[in-house]
């Protein structure tokens, strides 16, 4: 990518797991955030009701299993699946795609982060 594609975030060594900065891409606010010490950037517009989703809360993608009729559904949480949850109504979004996890279908824009001589930069596509 050239330089005119990305946009600046801030320094890597100033971005601690769990922040999130808010910066915008094309006129559209964009949520860049650091998890696990990976790095993730969407649309800071929910789907359903256009609330800020990336200042929501973020965890791990609740996955079950149905075993057979009769039985509980055998639960565990995903670790390797953040998600993000829109502060508003609570829409959970997997942070890697941007799918909407009730509904596939339903996808949040997720954009491209870029590590840079120690920068962090969001595409700007």
């Amino acid at each position: 990518m050239s330089a005119e594609e990305l946009i600046e975030v801030k320094a890597a060594d100033a971005f601690d797991d769990g922040e999130r900065e808010i910066v915008e891409v094309n006129g559209a606010e964009v949520g860049v955030l650091r998890v696990d010490g990976e790095y993730h950037a969407v649309r800071n517009r929910c789907l359903h009701d256009c609330g800020p989703v990336a200042e929501g809360a973020v965890g791990k993608k609740l996955v079950g299993e149905f075993v057979e009729p009769g039985k509980r559904v055998e639960k565990d949480y995903d670790g390797d699946q953040p998600i993000i949850s829109c502060p508003w109504h609570g829409w959970s979004y997997d942070l890697e795609t941007g799918e909407q996890l009730a509904d596939d279908d339903i996808v949040l824009p997720t954009y491209d982060v870029v590590v840079e001589d120690g920068i962090v930069y969001v595409a700007n596509e």
